[in-house]
């Protein structure tokens, strides 16, 4: 059953649309993960189905008596006494007539508040940015909505929280969610929609699936402008040939040109890549820091207990660990900015530290780009070349217009990128990122795990980002209570089997992996009793299964390929709901059936290899 539908929707607020005649049917039972570049529109497009703004044209939909949930990327709070009662104002709690159901309302909201370790009589006025955002979600899903629409709620949650929101997500009748966090659409999402250049764009299937067809679409969409460049071209060079062109029977011809230049100058460009560099500067020595039985506390409070480790030039190491634990403490005593209670900490020679601060209070709000970057100079020098300021911020997708602009103008993105250039724009062989991945957008993103993964110094990285500590770290610190923190190798995936393999039972639920919260074990694959081996030898059944599997392999494929193109063609909305479903089911079906049979190829595969080695 269609819950909301998009008709032809625009929406602008400068030159571009936000929200070109775009067109999206959202299901029940659909969990749907929206992507797109920072500044897109994807925050309005969710304010739009919401109801809290208009659009410019088109028409929106949705099914009647339907209750919508929608939390913010940023939702206040109002005043009151406690955070219980800012809760029932914000959601109108005393607006609900049936006083069984309001109390059932209160029950839950009580619950979630519960699960998501806020306390209900705190003062909501001093409520950090993730406390709010715990909040908002709290009251959201006690509210029990129809549709559940999330703007980046994995913002300002510990890897413990994010994972209990999976569970919570899954078991929503339906959910729109905007967030850049890829282990967390590949684990909740059944389609991905994309907004680009103002169309929306459906992919069935999680975000895996998604990159895989994402590029191939963009090859495609760069051969066809390619030719298109090249005939407008020739087309150009032809008009100026003037006498030829002005006779009759090649007006049409002229009229051709026209309405080329006019789609051209209308073809909107897809948006740059941040340029990201970094320059390691001048090696530091081979110890990078020692700690020595280190102990530091907060009044009653360990935060760290008796750690000994040593980090040596080229670690890549990711501080995990619960909102509170201590990870930027521990950084700081570290760097040797905060003395330690007991212990000795000692720092190796010739360190060039860069410090990203997630909380952002190295910017002055008050000076502009240019001045941040490079204070009362046009010019800055970096890996050993002169650049000129508008250049290297343009790099980082700032236009010339704004780098005068105060850094308070900026969104949260954009100061995340400008803090990345003010530190990027300096060597440094010792960098610390301080949750860097908070409002970038997944290009982005991804551009930063290869620069990183490309820096020869050394890494101190923060993040609650599980894919993103996959892709960039090579060794982890684990928070484990108490003050007590485990150095492991590897990133979070390798944590999990390593501390698996140790038998620990007390690793929290929710970082166990999707599925753990409901079982209370982590998701991993158990040993096997020994068995006495089995005949290698294939049977005439599987070898004739062995041989007819990669046709089926090549037919469900073209299959997927063909149900991909209808459902991402412009005027697929006006199949109906009946069709979107059933597509979307048929997609799920060819996804698994293609799982399960490369997996048995390859199982015969090797099973018909080990017979040929016997």
């Amino acid at each position: 059953m269609s819950l909301v539908t998009l008709q032809d929707a625009e929406l602008a607020y400068g030159l571009h649309p936000l929200l070109d005649r775009a067109n999206l049917t959202v299901l029940d039972g659909e969990r749907i993960g929206l992507i797109g570049r920072n500044g897109t529109g994807k925050s309005s497009l969710l304010s739009a189905i919401a109801g809290t703004i208009a659009l410019d044209d088109g028409e929106i939909k949705r099914r009647d008596g339907l209750a919508i949930a929608f939390v913010e990327q940023e939702p206040t709070l109002p005043a009151a006494s406690t955070l219980r009662e800012s809760l029932a104002m914000r959601g109108h709690l005393e607006r609900i007539a049936d006083e069984r159901e309001r109390w059932r309302v209160e029950a839950r909201l009580n619950e979630f508040l519960h699960r998501f370790g806020l306390d209900e009589a705190a003062d909501p006025s001093s409520a950090s940015g993730g406390e709010r955002k715990r909040a908002a979600l709290a009251l959201a899903f006690a509210r029990q909505p129809d549709l559940l629409l999330l703007d980046e709620p994995t913002n300002h949650l510990d890897i413990d929280a994010i994972g209990a929101l999976e569970e919570f997500v899954r078991r929503a009748p339906a959910s729109i969610v905007i967030t850049h966090d890829r282990a967390f659409l590949d684990a909740v999402a059944t389609r991905i929609v994309e907004l680009d250049r103002g169309l929306l764009r459906s992919y069935p299937g999680n975000f895996a699936a998604y990159q895989s067809r994402k590029a191939d679409e963009l090859a495609a969409e760069e051969v066809v402008s390619r030719k298109f460049d090249k005939f407008w071209a020739q087309e150009e060079v032809w008009i100026r040939k003037g006498v030829e062109a002005r006779r009759t029977r090649n007006e049409g011809r002229v009229r051709r040109l026209e309405r080329l230049r006019e789609e051209r100058a209308a073809r909107r460009e897809r948006l740059g890549n941040v340029r990201l560099s970094l320059d390691a500067g001048a090696r530091s020595g081979k110890l990078v820091a020692e700690l020595e039985n280190v102990t530091r506390r907060f009044g009653d409070r360990t935060i760290v207990r008796d750690l000994s480790m040593v980090i040596m030039r080229g670690d890549r190491i990711g501080l995990i660990g619960p909102n509170g634990a201590g990870k930027t403490t521990l950084i700081r005593l570290i760097l040797g900015a905060l003395p330690p209670d007991e212990g000795r900490v000692r720092l190796g020679t010739n360190l060039e530290i860069a410090y990203f601060d997630q909380m952002r209070e190295q910017l002055d709000p008050e000076r502009t780009l240019a001045d941040t970057i490079s204070p009362g100079s046009d010019w800055i020098e970096i890996g050993g070349q002169r650049r000129h300021v508008l250049t290297y911020l343009g790099e980082f997708l700032f236009p010339p217009e704004r780098v005068n602009a105060p850094v308070k103008t900026l969104s949260g993105g954009e100061r995340n990128r400008l803090l990345l250039a003010r530190l990027f724009a300096r060597p440094a062989n010792l960098l610390v990122l301080d949750e860097p991945t908070n409002d970038l957008d997944i290009e982005s993103l991804e551009l930063l795990e290869e620069t990183l993964q490309g820096y020869t110094g050394t890494l101190l990285l923060v993040s609650h980002d599980r894919a993103f500590l996959d892709n960039v770290v090579t060794q982890t610190l684990v928070a484990e209570g108490d003050g007590k923190w485990q150095e492991y190798v590897g990133g979070y995936s390798d944590w999990l089997v390593q501390r698996e393999g140790r038998g620990r039972s007390d690793v929290p639920r929710s970082l166990a992996g999707p599925g753990a919260a409901l079982s209370g074990k982590p998701d991993l694959p158990q040993p096997s009793p020994a068995s006495p081996p089995a005949r290698v030898k294939l049977s005439f059944k599987e070898q004739r299964e062995l041989e007819s599997l990669p046709a089926e392999l090549e037919a469900l494929e073209r299959e997927q390929h063909e149900i991909t193109a209808r459902m991402c063609a412009p005027d697929y909305h006006r199949q109906g709901p009946d069709v979107a479903k059933r597509d979307r089911q048929r997609a799920e079906e060819v996804e698994h059936l293609l799982a399960e049979k490369f997996e048995r190829w390859a199982a015969l595969e090797d099973k018909a290899s080990a017979a040929k080695v016997r």
